[in-house]
């Protein structure tokens, strides 16, 4: 029952400050993405195998103090966006892709492959994350251990290998 202490973690947080700014069309589809992000992170299945990478790589459970699946993209002063960030307290933010990016997307894929391309990018900035917990300063050695643990994950799943791979060279393009 560990897999669902861990779930219990996992909350979809709103940002007051940008709902002045946001359309309502946008906030409902950032807040419906954040949805479907969160339940899929919080499935038995994926909690589950969380656990064993936490338990594999010897990472304490109340390391995670809290997981939130931020409903508003964050950019960075770079101009970059964020997958995901840690902070020293334990605190895990995930967040989604701009809405401009997707409509893009959207011309050349189907609604359903870009659904699980959100999805397998929200577990792979989680299952990041995590290991930055235990390899704070190595961003190769979690890119590395995050690209291995997502196609590990994936190849339990019922889902075609084909598909997964063309997800994982987006995701882990550099």
């Amino acid at each position: 029952m560990d897999s669902l202490r861990m779930s219990k973690k996992i909350r979809v947080v709103l940002n007051p400050k940008k709902i002045e700014k946001c359309s309502e069309n946008s906030l409902e589809f950032y807040t419906n993405y954040a949805s479907a992000v969160s339940g899929t992170l919080k499935r038995p299945r994926f909690q589950r195998f969380l656990n064993w990478i936490i338990k594999r790589e010897a990472i304490e459970k109340k390391a995670v103090k809290d997981i939130q699946v931020r409903v508003f993209p964050f950019e960075k002063k770079n101009g970059n966006f964020l997958a995901g960030r840690c902070n020293n307290e334990g605190i895990i933010q995930i967040f989604p892709k701009r809405r401009s990016v997707l409509q893009k997307k959207l011309q050349k894929h189907t609604k359903e492959k870009i659904r699980f391309y959100l999805k397998s990018r929200a577990i792979a900035a989680l299952i990041h994350e995590v290991l930055h917990l235990k390899y704070e300063g190595n961003e190769s050695k979690v890119r590395q251990l995050t690209k291995k643990y997502f196609s590990t994950f994936f190849h339990k799943q019922d889902v075609s290998a084909e598909r997964v791979e063309s997800v994982k060279s987006i995701l882990f393009s550099d």
